[in-house]
């Protein structure tokens, strides 16, 4: 059940990804998801040297024996080191999957097919779906507004760009931003997703390495206790409602430059905050779901949780048609 295109191109059991998280999407986390039927995605830019990621990919491989991919962030601002170097990193260790994002992959598609490796592309808006159709990605997942990091800028919920990306382009489609359990992963696929994408759910489980406090906040959190930050700056990023994101509203409101503001949103800050349970000392990226995660549970238990729950509506819904 729940077979899609999406379970097919990468052979795994759930069209589940996790969300590649700097910082968080770690080996531990990464198998977890892929344990439990998933598709994980390491997030390559948390690591700042190449040595150090060969060690995780690695350590990955060891914790599971299912498909994971690996995260290739174009964006220039977040790449510790040239682009290339990664890519010849995933082919020497054999990784199958990749998923980028920030810009364009195009000028990788060749050297990324020519080793075997399917590709999907995370976008904020259609025309970049259809890119990425355009350029050879064989899937695309988009993320609305409602995402955790960066939405994008046009203020568009799921509900809206995951049925128009549908019908935009012909390549598998996943919808990100918003999806967090059962109801939300069959609504992805009624909307003609054929898999969902997840991140702040999965930080409020066993295997995601951040301070349990900052779980005990995922979970007393209302869906208001977001917001979006960097507009200005062409930079948009939804974040926890904290002391820093609103001092760098508030500093972006009255027209501070960007220079003004990267002290309060410094990743190292963010890293802190993450690790120390200190709510308060960075930003923490996240999404508006916190509203619906109310328990910290391992990886496994959420994915069936969607997986069962999803079989429910389903059967619930056939007696509401018949």
């Amino acid at each position: 059940m729940f077979k899609t295109r999406i379970t097919e191109l990468f052979g795994i059991e759930y069209p589940i990804i996790g969300g590649a998280m700097h910082l968080l999407s770690r080996a531990e986390l990464v198998a977890a998801i892929s344990n439990a039927g998933g598709l994980g995605i390491l997030a390559s830019t948390t690591f700042d040297n190449l040595d150090d990621l060969r060690v995780e990919i690695q350590r990955t491989r060891e914790l599971t024996k299912k498909p994971f991919g690996i995260n290739l962030n174009l964006f220039p601002a977040m790449r510790p080191r040239p682009v290339e170097k990664d890519i010849d990193l995933f082919i020497d260790e054999g990784v199958g999957i990749v998923e980028s994002s920030g810009t364009s992959p195009e000028p990788y598609i060749a050297q990324l097919k020519e080793a075997g490796i399917k590709l999907i592309h995370k976008v904020a808006g259609v025309r970049y779906a259809r890119t990425a159709e355009r350029i050879g990605c064989d899937a695309v997942s988009i993320v609305g507004f409602e995402c955790g990091g960066h939405p994008g800028l046009d203020d568009v919920t799921s509900l809206i760009l995951v049925p128009e990306a549908v019908d935009a382009v012909s390549i598998p489609v996943c919808a990100g931003g918003g999806f967090c359990d059962s109801k939300s992963f069959l609504a992805a696929l009624a909307l003609g997703a054929e898999g969902v994408v997840m991140g702040t759910r999965l930080v409020a489980t066993k295997e995601c390495d951040v301070h349990p406090r900052i779980k005990e906040w995922i979970v007393n959190a209302k869906d208001s206790d977001t917001l979006l930050i960097g507009k200005a700056f062409k930079l948009a990023s939804r974040v926890a409602k904290n002391r820093p994101a609103l001092t760098a509203a508030e500093m972006e409101a009255r027209g501070a430059s960007l220079e003004e503001v990267l002290p309060i949103i410094s990743g190292q800050l963010g890293k802190k905050a993450w690790e120390e349970g200190d709510v308060d000392a960075g930003i923490l990226s996240l999404g508006m779901v916190v509203g619906r995660i109310n328990k910290v549970q391992t990886v496994k238990e959420v994915i069936d949780e969607i997986v069962n729950g999803a079989k429910q509506i389903l059967e619930r819904l056939k007696r509401v048609v018949e």
